[in-house]
């Protein structure tokens, strides 16, 4: 049953009884907390047509709903606002309704198809707290629309080539002696990471060297020795000399391992994964089809180039005078094949807002091309993320690796669990600890990171993340470890949960709680319209918190009347059910003791 859909046709309803007049929208808000109600009608709009007083509008309307409505017991009007509350008995309608539906929560299936790019890592560094960010947006966005009946493929693209990559292999080639992550004792990703900074190390040793023998500071950076054997290194590369590409083949597997640990250990895998060594050099028959069409042109230096000012945008260079590709030449042909290997409605980046102009241009260029599927390219472009410590930077060895914030996330989860647990967490073996802990910590890595509006820049503080108080993972994760825990008391004393609810009087908690797990179904579509985690995350605390009063205002298990013990038992685990779901759709696991 949908109360609020059902309450919508009854308004209408009304005012074509009153006032013989027809509204085709009806919009409801939740009501204020000073007020008694829990679903608001605005009535000043109908005040210019009706010719009467808003209270007066909303007087009228809030008595027919009284005497004719099943779902309405009583009303009061502010000013131009009708507060309405909702019938016990179709609160309790509601409740059986959700406790009997397994698939809670997910909508219908679109018949429709969206491809989500997300983590897109360079293999000469592992992935830190930005690619953290990115992939569990990536993956939460994936599991929302999954939820909102579209057909997802996760999609991923290496950067596995080029003058970064070149730094690292140069690096190893200098100072490497043979090492191995297994000599080294170090994960593949972590050892090139390793050899990516020690590069920038001696590459500035020799600017400085150059600008205090009066070389201009620009002219250095280009002259460095060790820049020219970069330079030199990607040229073999791009010629296939067979050294180098045994070199960059070697490297790049080490650290494909350690990705693939790193993915493990976040729950985040692909349906997809492309390599920009495969795909940097598609796009140039785009452009030959452009410059044919007349959407490129060629410049006198042979480079080609198109004009989007007429889009706001500025010229944009989509093939080098030597004919080599630029970023976006690779980006047109990695479009189009993407689309040739899917078909997809949608093609949805993941990608830092430092790049809302490169994909403005790649769209509009899509655009210009004809292609069918270019309406539906969309960037989800998010904030970065600081330390309290300041920005980071991958090649002067500041940035926080992602496996290392996991273990300090973890261990701090570890800590505030086994403070609050006083003494509780004995019962637990070891192995159980290990994997609570770790459930704990990625737990509240993940919410922390996505319960901000991913258009933020945001400070991510690893202490504040595992608070087992206030807006956390470890809050919520707690809350459902707390509903089993009445669950399983209940199942031991031969209380069942089945059945349908039926009591005479609801508390205004019950009601509350019920009409927040009504709205999960909304806050998904909601989510999946605007590709916002934040909205599940906050979805999810709301539930959390307002059970936790729940919990603290009415006895469950001590509850005397059979029937409410049976409502309160269902209610919690229906709760239950959903706040699982909804961390899931975070791609966060929930504790069933803790």
């Amino acid at each position: 049953m949908d109360i609020q859909e059902q309450l919508k046709s009854d308004i209408q309803q009304a005012i074509q009884a009153l006032f013989n007049t027809t509204v085709d929208d009806v919009v409801l808000q939740p009501t204020k907390k000073e007020f008694e109600g829990l679903y608001t009608f605005v009535t000043f709009s109908l005040t210019k047509a009706l010719r009467q007083a808003p209270a007066q509008i909303g007087q009228a309307i809030g008595s027919w709903l009284t005497e004719n409505s099943t779902i309405v017991s009583g009303f009061n009007v502010v000013q131009g606002f009708l507060n309405i509350s909702i019938a016990d008995a179709a609160w309790l309608n509601v409740l059986n309704d959700i406790a009997t539906n397994p698939s809670f929560g997910n909508l219908a299936a679109k018949n429709q198809s969206v491809m989500v790019e997300f983590s897109s890592p360079n293999t000469n560094k592992p992935l830190h707290l930005g690619h953290l960010r990115n992939n569990f947006l990536g993956d939460s966005v994936s599991r929302i629309l999954k939820a909102n009946g579209y057909d997802v493929v996760k999609a991923c693209i290496v950067n596995d080539r080029g003058v970064h990559i070149c730094k690292s292999m140069l690096a190893y080639k200098m100072f490497g002696n043979n090492e191995t992550p297994e000599s080294a004792g170090m994960k593949g990703d972590h050892l090139i990471g390793k050899y990516y900074v020690l590069f920038d190390k001696a590459y500035k040793a020799q600017i400085e060297e150059l600008v205090g023998q009066g070389t201009p500071k620009e002219e250095a950076e280009k002259k460095a020795p060790l820049m020219l054997e970069v330079q030199q290194m990607l040229r073999l590369w791009e010629q296939g000399d067979p050294e180098t590409v045994a070199l960059w083949s070697q490297l790049n597997a080490w650290v494909y391992e350690g990705f693939d640990a790193t993915y493990r250990t976040i729950g985040v895998s692909f349906d997809k994964t492309y390599y920009e060594s495969n795909t940097y050099i598609l796009g140039k028959e785009i452009v030959e089809e452009g410059l044919q069409k007349g959407i490129f042109y060629r410049k006198d230096d042979s480079s080609v180039w198109i004009d989007l000012t007429e889009e706001g945008l500025d010229q944009k260079l989509v093939l080098r005078s030597d004919g080599t590709s630029v970023y976006m030449t690779q980006d047109l042909g990695t479009t189009d094949l993407k689309y040739e290997d899917f078909h997809t409605n949608r093609q949805i980046w993941v990608v830092g807002n430092e790049q809302d102009y490169h994909f403005k241009v790649l769209f509009a260029i899509m655009r210009r091309l004809g292609r069918s599927y270019a309406d539906g390219l969309y960037h989800l472009s998010y904030g970065m993320v600081d330390l309290p410590t300041g920005k980071m930077k991958s090649r002067e060895g500041t940035v926080v690796d992602a496996d290392d914030l996991i273990q300090e996330t973890t261990e701090a989860a570890a800590s505030a669990a086994d403070e609050a647990a006083k003494g509780k967490l004995d019962e637990f073996s070891e192995t159980e600890k290990t994997a609570l802990f770790r459930m704990l910590g990625l737990g509240a890595l993940k919410y922390y990171l996505l319960k901000v509006d991913s258009q933020k820049r945001m400070q991510f503080n690893p202490a504040e993340s595992v608070d087992l108080h206030g807006n956390t993972g470890p809050y919520i994760q707690y809350v459902h470890a707390r509903i089993q825990s009445v669950l399983r008391k209940a199942a031991d004393t031969g209380v069942s949960v089945e059945g349908q609810v039926s009591v005479e009087q609801l508390d205004e908690i019950e009601q509350q709680l019920i009409f927040l797990l009504s709205q999960y179904p909304q806050r998904v579509q909601e989510a999946g319209d605007d590709y916002a985690p934040s909205y599940i995350a906050q979805y999810a605390y709301d539930l959390s918190k307002t059970f936790n009063q729940f919990y603290d205002k009415l006895s469950i298990l001590k509850e005397t009347d059979s029937a409410k013990l049976h409502a309160r038992l269902v209610l919690a685990k229906s709760v239950g059910e959903t706040i699982r779901k909804a961390m899931g759709l975070l791609g966060i696991d929930v504790p069933e003791k803790m």
